[in-house]
């Protein structure tokens, strides 16, 4: 037993304390690996539903456009479902990182193992109380920049070039708006829904990207809990 006054016990960083460190690096590397897989699943569904819906939608001269319209309104929810997923890959890539910079780094530098405490939370205190390191704009920002975007960009061609040229080319402004017409939903409207929905995701993914750049702390992704 000891003193209530004595000084307090020094804290014992040896093989063993090490090991572990090592084994809960380990882990934080798989997990992250993961939920990365995870991301690229999401992604793989939303270009299979873009195959399938493309291949409808050109079969004949009379298929409807309508398959394209559904296809990115279900790459929306891949898209969504594919941000939250992001969201928690970054907690376990945020563990990974610190425990590289925190344990490995000053290791391979020959200084031992140290835990920075200049910036963000300490990995303790991560553990103790988990939360995201990306906000969900933000992670929506990412995964439009990096894949989404480009899904989006196909799917907008794809329908200008099915009312446009296939089968035929469209004579007449006037038949090219008709041709766009879905059910009983005018030509003009369906158009204009289309333009404002791809303005919408490209002004999300340049506003988000803004942001990041305008963030040039080191890490600041990651050691930073109240990103916006």
């Amino acid at each position: 037993m000891t003193e209530p006054d004595a000084d307090p016990i020094e804290p014992i960083c040896g093989s063993a304390e090490a090991g572990a460190l090592a084994h809960l690096y380990r882990a934080e590397v798989y997990r992250s690996t993961i939920w990365r897989q995870r991301l690229d699943m999401t992604t793989n569904w939303a270009v299979v539903s873009t195959g399938i819906a493309l291949s409808v939608s050109f079969a004949t001269a009379n298929a409807s456009p309508l398959p394209i319209v559904l296809v990115g309104l279900l790459s929306v929810m891949f898209l969504i479902l594919e941000a939250r997923r992001y969201r928690y890959f970054t907690v376990w890539k945020f563990r990974a990182r610190l425990l590289e910079l925190a344990v490995y780094v000053p290791i391979l530098q020959g200084k031992g193992i140290t835990i920075p405490q200049d910036k963000g939370s300490p990995l303790s205190d991560d553990y103790i109380h988990p939360q995201y390191r990306i906000s969900g704009l933000r992670a929506v920002g990412r995964r439009l920049r990096r894949n989404y975007g480009w899904i989006f960009g196909i799917q907008g061609l794809a329908y200008f070039a099915k009312i446009a040229i296939h089968p035929v080319d469209a004579t007449s402004l006037e038949e090219f708006i008709y041709r766009a017409h879905i059910g009983q939903v005018p030509g003009w409207l369906a158009i204009l829904a289309g333009v404002v929905f791809h303005i919408t995701w490209i002004s999300i993914a340049i506003y988000t990207w803004r942001q990041e750049k305008s963030d040039t702390r080191i890490m600041a992704d990651y050691l930073d809990p109240d990103m916006n």
